[in-house]
């Protein structure tokens, strides 16, 4: 399609447009990179809830420098060092989304070499298994646990919906273009008709049977009949080079567009509409996760202005040798417990401060959210009607048009007979036109509706 989408004499539909806009526009590929970013986002939060191998260490830990060392006495003495204290450890562990802790597991090496003493002894811990917990503070994987997924579904469906708004988009073109197309036609046939008119208008002034003022009328008629086709061929241009910058279509080969008549049978419902909004639209899971970001607010506020507290303990084996392998030799048990803690005693305020703040935030993402799910109800309900309204007023617009045309071909036919005057032939002239552009138009609006109503729903009629 898009190789021949310009081609010569061939007819591009508004479906094949829609498809084409919304398989190789600029708009559908930045729409695209959006998601990716955001599914990568989302493999690397799903990554943290994982267990983590991490191989760490100092290999080497090397220094030559001159000492402060405390003598026996009390006084300092400062002596060349030259040591090496080198380890590596090797550890898995596993957060716990629940408390916002961590369990892992350790094995560590450690060498000490002494190069002014030519000794190297070793120490480690074969195994160590333990956990740190902080107490009474905020929880942030608990919160992202419940956000992150939301978020993920939001971003899936904001690139359905983005590809229902190129489609209105790439629809707006689409008729900007046919109307340019149909003006040129209707200019043409119009300079073609009006030439004709003034050539029989010729004979007839020279057979007295006609006015000057009439003859005068009709050649006036004629001029302004090729500026319309000249005009119209530059708004044909313009809207030509806008719709294929939209669409990605590259070709320099003039585009015919089909007047679309594949007019759905269906009606919408709107309750139906509302269903299936709610059941698809990114905005749902948006009010879900804002609700959810403001409590998450509120609890970090909660949790970094109290008591801070974390609670460490490991227990495990160890040893020390002066060779390697020996370490693992009969091994002792040993056991590590710790609870840091600070307590804001005099914070001026601060504490309440933040926490009224965050309070107050709050209860405005709340408010906010009630009247978003209002508006999008009424958006929903609104291009609903507009939708059914238009779909009936098109027949209208199609009958008026069919009658116009058929008035003007009358028209034109009684006044080469002489039997009707110029002003009454020009008047079913303009009100011919008039048909045509009001029912391009008025099918410009229904399609608009239609896909706008998909948008909305992320639903085919």
């Amino acid at each position: 399609m898009p190789g021949r989408a310009g081609a010569q004499d061939e007819q591009l539909s508004l479906a094949q447009l829609v498809a084409l806009a919304q398989e190789q526009s600029i708009a559908v590929r930045q729409a695209k990179t959006a998601m990716d970013t955001r599914y990568w986002e989302w493999r690397t939060f799903q990554a943290a809830l994982r267990p983590q191998l991490l191989l760490m260490g100092n290999l080497p830990d090397f220094t030559r420098e001159f000492r402060e060392v405390v003598q026996p006495d009390g006084t300092v003495e400062f002596q060349s060092v030259t040591v090496n204290n080198s380890d590596i450890r090797l550890g898995l562990s596993q957060s716990v989304a629940a408390t916002g802790g961590e369990v892992f597991v350790n094995t560590v090496v450690q060498r000490f070499d002494d190069f002014d003493r030519d000794k190297a002894i070793y120490s480690g811990q074969p195994f160590a298994i333990g956990f740190r917990q902080p107490l009474f503070g905020y929880n942030e994987l608990k919160w992202d646990k419940q956000i992150e997924p939301l978020r993920y579904r939001e971003s899936q469906q904001q690139y359905l919906q983005a590809r229902e708004e190129i489609a209105v988009e790439a629809t707006a073109l689409y008729f900007d273009l046919l109307l340019a197309q149909v003006n040129l036609e209707m200019a043409q046939a119009n300079l073609a008709g009006n030439d004709t008119l003034f050539k029989i208008a010729l004979e007839r002034e020279a057979l007295g049977l006609l006015s000057r003022n009439d003859l005068l009328q009709l050649q006036l008629g004629v001029l302004n009949a090729r500026k319309d086709v000249a005009s119209a061929r530059q708004g044909l241009e313009a809207a030509r080079l806008a719709l294929c910058a939209y669409a990605g279509i590259r070709e320099e080969q003039p585009l015919r567009l089909g007047i679309p008549d594949d007019i759905p049978a269906v009606k919408a419902d709107e309750e139906q509409a509302l269903k299936l909004a709610w059941a698809s639209r990114p905005e749902v899971a948006g009010f879900e996760r804002r609700r959810l970001q403001a409590q998450q607010a509120m609890a970090r506020a909660r949790g970094e202005t109290g008591i801070d507290a974390t609670l460490s303990a490991s227990f495990g084996l160890s040893n020390r040798a002066g060779r390697f392998g020996e370490i693992y030799q009969q091994p002792q048990d040993y056991e590590t417990v710790r609870l840091q803690f600070s307590i804001p005693v005099v914070d001026w305020g601060r504490t309440s401060s933040r926490r009224a703040t965050a309070r107050a935030n709050q209860e405005l993402a709340e408010a906010a959210i009630e009247q978003d799910k209002v508006t999008f109800e009424q958006e929903i309900r609104t291009q609903t009607k507009l939708y059914n309204m238009l779909r009936d007023q098109l027949e209208l617009s199609y009958q008026a048009d069919q009658i116009a045309r058929e008035r003007y071909s009358i028209a034109k036919k009684r006044f080469i007979l002489a039997g009707l005057s110029i002003t009454d032939l020009n008047l079913a002239l303009q009100e011919k036109d008039f048909a045509r552009r009001d029912y391009i138009q008025s099918l410009r609006s229904f399609w608009l509706a239609y896909y706008s109503l998909r948008s909305l729903t992320l639903y085919d009629l």
